[in-house]
């Protein structure tokens, strides 16, 4: 088995939220791997007295947990457990309610004997790599749909985050783990699976270098970190000089690529 990941901050003045883990349980009856990309919330108040990085860490722990210990769970299941594990590590102290509490997307993929399960939550990416060559990609696109002019506006985007008619993330509500895209595959039909944020995934949906398929074979062939480097090589031959685009120059990145 092949595992390798990466990630990189989109500013190395700033803590990197996202968070990739990948296990092996020891009785060697299969794996899982977990990817969140924190979402970074705008200037202003939150409602919480922790970092997205806290967060992220909390709620990626959860889940790296849950997901080989409590197999008996599906992964929707255990989405849930793991955001009200995390929510109760600070109802006490922070305001749970507010539509900016720390919050992440979420892919999260477990192999065993039999299947591939895969979840997916928001605007992260995974990609799984059948034996003949092709690949599928499991996306969460509803926060795509939003047209662009809404999300440039704070609080436009706040009306429609975790509501129905919007897009979801997975920040202090269980419920929300029913909105996730998930499913399952047999084992046979499964050879790699990869797993991105949207940082890393520029490659593809910002600049058109390839599709998913493409962007797989360049994970195969130079690894994440690799994938990491073009990205920010595109971003940096993209940026003009005294030009003020929308959105980050570079966004924290990160991928995990494992051949079973």
């Amino acid at each position: 088995m092949r595992i390798e990941l990466a990630t990189a901050p989109g500013d190395p003045e700033r803590p990197n939220e996202d968070w990739v883990a990948v296990a092996l349980p020891a009785a060697g009856q299969g794996g899982a791997l977990v990817l969140l990309d924190g979402v970074t919330p705008p200037a202003g108040d939150d409602g919480c007295v922790h970092s997205v990085p806290w967060f992220t860490a909390r709620l990626g722990g959860a889940l790296h947990e849950l997901s080989t210990s409590r197999r008996d769970l599906t992964l929707r299941e255990i989405l849930a457990q793991a955001i009200r594990r995390t929510a109760d590590a600070h109802r006490d102290t922070c305001d749970l309610s507010h539509r900016r509490t720390p919050q992440a997307t979420v892919v999260m993929a477990r192999w065993g004997t039999d299947q591939v399960e895969h979840l997916v939550l928001s605007d992260s990416a995974l990609l799984l790599e059948s034996p003949d060559g092709s690949v599928r990609a499991v996306l969460d696109d509803r926060l795509d749909l939003v047209p662009r002019e809404v999300l440039a506006s704070h609080a436009a985007t706040d009306a429609l985050r975790n509501m129905a008619g919007g897009f979801f993330t997975a920040a202090a509500d269980p419920e929300v783990a029913a909105r996730a895209v998930a499913g399952a595959a047999p084992r046979e039909q499964v050879r790699a699976v990869a797993a991105l944020t949207d940082g890393a995934g520029r490659w593809v949906e910002t600049f058109g270098e390839g599709d998913w398929a493409d962007c797989l074979g360049l994970l195969r062939k130079e690894g994440p970190q690799g994938l990491i480097d073009r990205v920010r090589a595109l971003e940096d031959a993209a940026a003009t000089p005294g030009v003020v685009r929308p959105g980050k120059k570079h966004d924290d990145a990160a991928v995990v690529y494992v051949e079973l």
